[in-house]
């Protein structure tokens, strides 16, 4: 009976996704781009800069400093620490926000530093705060905070349900920056040693960059509140904290639309040597699996690692429907073992990368508020190569030969759950 559990588990999943999505006006959204981009040169070519610029509508800016913290162990009490130290002002968002033992030290930390006289912004999507207590927004409005909904789910409104805020980002006194894909709830703490915990990496920022970050916080602000943030409790001069090269963009389907799959795609084509890819859920379609097909006919070497275990079984489902290809092309998948994999980073070349809350699929590229940091630094990508290097050693790798040998039922599974692509 086990297999027939493995077809209709997935299958009910789709089932009801699509039940909940149908009556949304973004389901309906066609995408812009259709043409491959084709790209003569590569990233060390000014034409790529000065496109990039101009194309997600924000610079690429120098003076930055931007470290890894790899898991909640690292990650957590950094982002703790810098919200302690607030003197001025907290802009919070965030998709999920779950009650617990991490989400009590956060209202902690937060209402004693509203009490304090800090400006407290918090923005969390309607799906996302569903398991967070009323008792816990309850004190955390009681002590100043101000705590806002994004797209709050209700009934009599079902168009609004499948436009979420998927943007994880902290900005302290702007300042400081936090961003990566990490949620506020316990599967995220730890150091990725327990099967139901999140292997995720988040990055601090520091430098004129975090200025970006702040700008993309107002947005998401101001459509649920109306009002507009401006002055030094947000927006200062920032000295150089670093010799970083980075930008930080915005994309959604009513501000930005397709930035993040531009991107994407467009780094794919100026690739010129490697592509590492290291996402929870990767999804291409049509045409980002024929441009990635393109930079292995131009000999780029392209690794993927995914998830082995993952929250949501008809995501894994869909995106092996769409591996075989790119096994065929030479394309080197692996799938991540000791736990969940919550990765959201390309490496481009040795030297771009894009990381921050934007999945390689549909749903982030043309539904969710998404943002991401780019950054053109050899250095820095160095140090993210040997994250994902580290990674494809926990990682079991994918052949064709094990691929095109998966049972019947599975294939079925698979094709089915492909059909939702756009909507995962």
């Amino acid at each position: 009976m086990r297999w027939l559990q493995s077809i209709l588990s997935p299958l009910l999943i789709a089932t009801a996704l699509l039940a909940a999505t149908i009556f949304s006006p973004v389901l309906a959204m066609e995408k812009i781009i259709r043409k491959p981009i084709v790209a003569d040169y590569g990233l060390d070519d000014p034409q790529f800069t000065n496109s990039i610029n101009h194309l997600l509508r924000v610079p690429l800016i120098g003076g930055n400093k931007v470290t890894e913290l790899v898991n909640g162990d690292a990650f957590f009490p950094e982002m703790l620490a810098a919200l302690r130290a607030a003197q001025r002002s907290i802009t919070f968002e965030n998709f999920i926000w779950r009650s617990g033992k991490i989400s009590d030290q956060f209202i902690e930390i937060l209402m004693q530093k509203s009490r304090a006289g800090v400006v407290v912004l918090c923005v969390v999507d309607g799906v996302g705060r569903l398991e967070l207590k009323p008792a816990d927004r309850k004190r955390l409005k009681e002590s100043g905070v101000k705590f806002e909904t994004f797209n709050q789910v209700r009934w009599f409104k079902p168009w609004n349900w499948n436009h979420r805020t998927h943007r994880k980002l902290l900005v302290i006194d702007g300042k400081v920056g936090f961003i990566g894909g990490m949620c506020i709830a316990d599967e995220w703490t730890g150091n990725a040693t327990l099967r139901d915990h999140w292997r995720d990496t988040q990055f601090k920022v520091e430098g004129p960059v975090v200025g970006q970050l702040q700008g993309v916080f107002t947005d998401n602000w101001t459509r649920t509140k109306s009002a507009v943030l401006h002055g030094s409790n947000y927006f200062t001069t920032l000295p150089p904290q670093g010799d970083v090269l980075a930008q930080y963009f915005q994309s959604g389907p009513y501000d930005g639309a397709e930035n993040a799959r531009m991107l994407y795609l467009y780094s794919i084509a100026v690739a010129r040597k490697s592509i590492r890819i290291a996402h929870s859920y990767f999804i291409p379609d049509d045409l980002a699996i024929g441009m990635l097909l393109d930079a292995r006919k131009r000999g780029v070497r392209i690794e993927v690692i995914g998830p082995g275990v993952i929250d949501h079984n008809i995501v894994r489902r869909a995106a092996r429907s769409r591996w075989r290809k790119l096994l065929e092309a030479g394309v080197e998948f692996y799938e991540y073992q000791p736990c969940k994999y919550h990765n959201k980073i390309m490496i481009v070349d040795d030297q771009w990368v894009t990381c921050g809350s934007i999945n390689f699929d549909d749903r982030s590229f043309r539904i969710n508020d998404e943002s991401n940091l780019n950054v053109l630094d050899a250095a820095f990508a160095k140090r993210q190569i040997q994250l994902f290097e580290a990674d494809k050693e926990k990682s079991d790798p994918i052949t064709l030969e094990e691929y095109n040998g998966r049972p019947c039922h599975i294939k079925l599974v698979e094709a089915c759950c492909g059909l939702l692509k756009s909507q995962l």
